[in-house]
């Protein structure tokens, strides 16, 4: 048995590339699935403080201009002096939320969310059905 010492042997890789390739699909698809625990010591509350939960506001606008509030109907020039009375006493940071027919003219919805505004309420949202 002789041997050519000059030849040189070709190397095929492509076995080892496929398998690495199988290998990293699986993993990829794997690690999302693990789900690390870590366990925390969390600190005891206090029980003797109670949370108070802020009252919602709501207000809604009908398409003929008539401004519900508190089961109370107003109109739109007597809304604002009437609005800010009756909620003299409430938090401000208790959320306002208004309800408007889609038929209403865009200044009166707007008039009503400055007298909201006005009255020093921050957190005010218009509802829709989306």
């Amino acid at each position: 048995m002789l041997f050519d010492w000059e030849e040189k042997p070709d190397l095929n890789i492509t076995p080892l590339v496929d398998v690495m390739l199988v290998l990293l699909a699986i993993l990829m698809v794997a690690t999302p699935a693990i789900v690390y625990e870590e366990d925390i010591n969390l600190p005891q509350g206090s029980k003797t403080k109670t949370f108070k939960k802020e009252s919602d506001i709501h207000i809604k606008i009908k398409s003929n201009g008539v401004i519900i509030f508190n089961k109370q109907k107003y109109s739109l020039q007597n809304f604002p002096d009437s609005f800010i009375l009756q909620t003299q006493n409430l938090s401000k940071s208790s959320p306002v939320y208004i309800s408007a027919d889609k038929n209403l003219k865009y200044g009166d919805v707007m008039f009503i969310l400055k007298t909201v505004k006005e009255a020093g309420f921050t957190k005010v949202s218009l509802v829709t059905n989306g």
